[in-house]
């Protein structure tokens, strides 16, 4: 069941509408041309995961990371993003679990939780201005708590994306875009009932042009906790530096990043490899 609702899931984003330029994860503000619709597919492997709400720590391996972006409007863009499966090698385990597990031997597996939002620009960017827009959304809770990776729960989030690009490269291109994030995440606290934790949402990219074909990537993302006291389980506060390159070639983007935590339930560091194809722009004609 889980299967078929990820299935059905990806195919209504393709005709209707997820994220942010491989490999990093902060949104920008640039919309995919009206019509055209931007697929992309990647693996992240991430080593020392620690996961609160089951108690277990390992390496854990996102395979096809999907994310989907269609252009909707000239300033509006739907999307959807989530891996196909999650597989966890477990190095430790909290006995007794905080929740119930269903986990044999020394490894897990799960579908992910599934994300669908909308972008919006709301102002261009000018000579002295930079683009603003937002970005609301939510997660589906598409997986299993019993397995351990997933906490299999319906959060919300809304985020100002700001963004400002510099320079020219080649009398074209610019040479440096810089965006950033800051917004709110409703979460839902799996283990108290009517219970939520508001996490602030940041980030901070740049994506710099080094030769025609060729880009630098950077960030740093994550979410806060805003409690002074205890932190509902699933709910704490994960953080990324992530630095890596972009290469265009025979029509796609390649991508390729190291990834390092900042935070203690942070993974400690990870590799993502992925690719990108944006599809030619579909617009009916009125009859």
């Amino acid at each position: 069941m889980k299967f078929a609702a990820l299935i059905l899931a990806i195919f209504a984003a393709a005709t209707a509408a997820a994220a942010q330029q491989r490999p990093l994860i902060t949104d920008d503000i640039d919309i995919t041309p009206q019509g055209a619709i931007e697929i992309s597919a990647g693996v992240d492997f991430f080593q020392n995961v620690k996961l609160p709400l089951s108690g277990l720590k390992g390496d854990l391996t996102r395979v096809a990371d999907i994310r989907i972006r269609q252009g909707f409007a000239p300033n509006v863009e739907l999307q959807i993003e989530g891996a196909v499966q999650n597989f966890l090698a477990i190095n430790s385990q909290t006995r007794p679990s905080p929740i119930p597990l269903n986990v044999t031997g020394n490894s897990t597996n799960d579908f992910d939780d599934i994300v669908i939002s909308a972008k919006i620009k709301l102002l261009s960017e000018t000579k002295n201005f930079p683009a603003i827009g937002m970005k609301f959304g939510y997660q589906m809770p598409n997986t299993d708590q019993a397995k351990g990776i997933g906490t299999n729960q319906i959060n919300i989030f809304s985020k100002l994306i700001v963004q400002k690009k510099f320079g020219e490269f080649a009398g074209k291109s610019p040479r440096a875009n810089i965006y950033g994030n800051v917004g709110l995440g409703i979460m839902n606290a799996p283990l108290n009932n009517f219970t939520q934790n508001d996490v602030i949402l940041y980030g901070l990219a740049g994506i710099f042009r080094v030769t025609d074909h060729i880009n630098a990537v950077t960030e740093v993302n994550g979410r806060a906790n805003t409690r002074s006291g205890d932190v509902p389980l699933g709910t704490e506060s994960v953080g990324q530096f992530r630095v890596g390159t972009q290469i265009r070639a025979s029509g796609l983007r390649f991508d390729a990043a190291a990834i390092f935590g900042l935070t203690r339930f942070s993974p400690r560091t990870g590799l993502t490899f992925g690719v990108t194809y944006e599809t030619p722009a579909f617009i009916p004609i009125a009859r």
